[in-house]
Parts: C-alpha cells; structure tokens; sequence
C-alpha cells in the first residue's frame, strides 16, 4: 500500500474522535458512536481507495453505515483495493462516562489480508516484542506467564497482565493473583490495551481474557507493525454466531489464530484519541478549534509516528460535524 495513505487514515480517525468527543462524559454513549460512524464515513469518501469493510458496525442489516462489505473510497478507477477495519468508537462507554483511553481506530491491509472476523467473542493473549513466540494460548496463564517472565529476564512478580473486568475472568484473574502477578483491571477498550504491551512506559506485559472478536483483527494489526504478538480463539455464544461465522468462512470453529493469520500482508493502523489516556492524548477544544493527538503503523517499514495536530474548524472539511463550533 502507498505510504501516503497513513496520513488519509489518520485524518479518517481525527474526524470520527472530533465528532464523538463532543458527546464526552454526556452519559449517551449511542449518540457518541453514531457521531463518530457519521464522521468517519464522510471522511472515507476523500480517501483514493477500492475499500471494503470487513470489520465494521455490523452486517448490512444491522447498520446504517461501515458495515461489514460495504464499499467505502472515491475510487479513480485505478485505486489500490483494500480490506478495511473500523471501531469509530472503541471505548463507547469510556466516552459516555468521560473515562480514559476512548479511541477511533481503523485498520487497513492489502485485498484479502484481514481476518474477516465475526461479531462474537474471542480469547486473546497478547504481548509486546520481549515476549514474541513465547505464548501460547493454549496453555495456562500461569505458564505463559512463567514463560514470559523468563523472555523479559524477569520474574513473574514483576509482570503486570491487563484484564476486561467482567464476571467471566473472574477465575482467571484468581489465577493469576495466585501466580504472583500484577493486574490491571479495565473497564473496556482491549484494543489500546492490547497495543499498550508493547509501550513500555505503560507497565503493562501481557494481555489476557475474552473481548470482541473484531477488536482482535485490529489490535492485530497493531501489534504486527510493532513486533508483538498475540494469538486468538473464537468463543461463539450461540447456533446463530456459528452460523454466521460459517457464511464468512469461518470453518474450523476451535482454530487458534495467530498473529499473521489476524492481520497478513503490508499492514496500516491509525488511532486518534478521543479521552485522555495511557496510549493517546484525548481531544481537547478550545475556541474555534481543537487539538488531537494520533498514532500511524505501517507493518512492512516498522514505522510508528505519533501526529499532534491543531484543528481550525472554519477552515477544514466539516468531516466531523462541528459547524455548530466554528466562528
């Protein structure tokens, strides 16, 4: 893909964050994803791309926009075609309640090199580089823990491993209290959380437990760019998820995928911030504009960039909805 296209999709996600952080900490969490499916999608049609959602709101059906095999870009008729994954929104509830860490993502691969990934749940482990080939998911955490605690040099009593809060990793988080380790406990949002194993200002070593499924393709394709790894388990809730799963090509219900099979090929991911965090700086208005903070991977040069970016609304594209705010 050309290299050019990172900053497009960064200006993609800038728009979908500008729209959906004016809903911040306003408790309606609806009303911030839809703004932030609105913006991204006027956004995506300056973009010089042959796109098709594989990841996005939800099936035809489901969603009025981004959804999964919709075709997004203004192609010239000589555009690259490429596999999108979009979570305008990735934290939604994080926005409504005005909590750290909400973010706009995307991220895009070459034709047919995205995991086209159902909407149901996943298991995932995920770690920075120190700990590449050292998981596996099969296994217990208290092994893999061991195991990643001997790649860093480390002892397990030093590694902190980041969880969703939810009653089904109640057992798992016992055990790995009983390993020795350190928890982190969230409330959403395991894309940055996954990114954030390979941060090692953040303190975090290993991600553990079972989030969206589409969410994984995209901390994927993160983690390529940056040299983690991370392997994955589709955990269906019912027939139905099954059946869906099965109509997308999904076959061999228990396969463990690993990181090259999530996201393949040359890979880009761009994320903006949408609430102060760990991983990204949130929007921040001031009057007649705003400031933005973003992060562009590109998986065949390695590159990471981070974009601080001043926004004057009378004097861009109105992507983002926010005529309401100029001057």
């Amino acid at each position: 893909m050309d290299r050019n296209l990172a900053l497009e999709f960064v200006r993609v996600t800038e728009a979908a964050a500008l729209a959906s952080a004016r809903w911040m900490g306003r408790g309606d969490g609806k009303g911030a994803d839809q703004a932030a499916v609105d913006a991204m999608r006027r956004a995506f049609d300056s973009v010089n791309i042959d796109g098709t959602v594989v990841i996005g709101e939800g099936e035809r059906d489901e969603a009025p926009m981004l959804y999964i095999g919709e075709k997004i870009g203004r192609s010239d008729g000589h555009a690259i075609k490429v596999d999108i994954a979009v979570d305008p929104l990735e934290g939604t509830n994080l926005c409504a309640t005005g909590s750290p860490d909400a973010i706009a993502v995307i991220a895009a691969a070459e034709d047919g090199k995205l995991l086209n990934a159902p909407d149901t749940y996943m298991e995932k482990i995920a770690v920075g580089p120190e700990g590449r080939g050292a998981i596996d998911i099969r296994k217990p955490a208290t092994w893999n823990l061991s195991a990643l605690a001997e790649a860093k040099r480390s002892r397990v009593e030093d590694l902190t491993a980041i969880i969703l809060e939810r009653p089904r990793h109640q057992a798992l988080i016992e055990e790995v209290r009983k390993a020795g380790a350190r928890i982190r406990l969230i409330s959403d949002g395991d894309v940055s959380a996954a990114i954030a194993t390979c941060k090692p200002d953040t303190g975090i070593d290993v991600l553990f437990g079972t989030g969206g499924a589409p969410e994984g393709v995209l901390a994927a394709a993160a983690l390529r760019s940056v040299g983690g790894d991370m392997q994955g388990v589709l955990r269906f809730r019912n027939d139905d998820e099954r059946r869906r799963a099965e109509k997308m090509g999904i076959k061999d219900h228990g396969r463990i995928y690993k990181l090259d099979d999530l996201a393949q090929g040359d890979v880009m991911f761009a994320a903006t911030g949408v609430t102060d965090g760990a991983f990204l700086r949130g929007v921040h208005f001031h009057g007649g504009g705003a400031t933005t903070q973003s992060v562009v991977m590109r998986s065949r040069s390695g590159t990471v960039r981070y974009i601080d970016t001043q926004h004057t609304f009378d004097r861009k594209p109105d992507y983002a909805g926010l005529s309401s705010l100029k001057k």
